[in-house]
């Protein structure tokens, strides 16, 4: 475990100034529904917990992670198309794409408590213990109280002086905010308090040819185990998920 660990220990970058390449060796490969159009992914208490998009298809699940089975579901309105989520106390909170409207359920439930507006789109959430993250398909973070959703500050995600744009799904691992940058099979370590990338995880090869679909099956889907160092990846209409062991280069 503890070699495990190291791998997602921060960094410093190369004498270059670039930040650093990761690889990865696959721990283990579980099911996933291949109809999932994940959007957004979790882990907690021994469960996965999964958003899914397109208007009229998506949904919030809690899944069984060894065998893949939707424990509970939750479809949303068909006018929605479902964005990331993050847990945070008893709710589990949910973005929309283009609507500007984000839900607030029950997280053992899954009853919906109320809505919330936010400008722009929205695309990833996870949270730091103090604070809720999101994405919006930009460059840019935001950061929210989790008790009012009020925006309370933002960064400019970069490497090497250029802004990284389609962030997508997030995940807070160890002091650091794991990104999917959408349509690549890229994951960016992200320092939150300077927006730096201080590594890459390049996912290149993960899912074989064999069982791509070629209709949008990206890279999507980031879940951290804490308690066990654990790191799960998956991707849209994925017929795995991935736990991986990064690798530096």
């Amino acid at each position: 475990m503890a070699a495990a660990l190291a791998a997602f220990a921060c960094g410093p970058a190369s004498q270059a100034g670039e930040a650093p390449e990761y690889g990865y060796e696959v721990v283990h490969v579980y099911p996933h529904d291949p109809l999932a159009f994940t959007q957004g992914l979790f882990y907690l208490n021994g469960f996965l917990y999964e958003s899914t998009g397109l208007n009229n298809q998506s949904s919030i699940r809690k899944v069984r992670l060894e065998t893949g089975e939707v424990l509970q579901k939750h479809d949303i309105p068909e006018a929605y198309f479902g964005e990331g989520i993050v847990n945070w106390n008893d709710s589990l909170l949910e973005l929309t794409w283009t609507t500007q409207v984000g839900f607030v359920y029950g997280l053992a439930s899954f009853d919906l408590r109320r809505d919330f507006h936010y400008p722009g789109e929205g695309w990833g959430l996870t949270q730091d213990g103090k604070r809720i993250v999101m994405s919006d398909g930009t460059a840019q973070l935001r950061f929210w109280d989790p008790r009012t959703l009020a925006e309370t500050g933002r960064i400019t995600v970069t490497a090497d002086g250029e802004p990284v744009d389609r962030l997508n799904e997030l995940e807070w691992v160890h002091g650091e905010i794991y990104a999917n940058v959408w349509q690549t099979d890229r994951i960016a370590r992200i320092d939150p308090s300077s927006g730096k990338v201080t590594g890459w995880i390049d996912c290149k090869g993960l899912l074989s040819a064999a069982d791509r679909t070629g209709q949008e099956d990206v890279l999507n889907g980031i879940a951290y185990d804490a308690k066990g160092g654990r790191l799960f990846v998956t991707g849209k209409k994925w017929p795995k998920l991935f736990e991986i062991r990064l690798v530096k280069r």
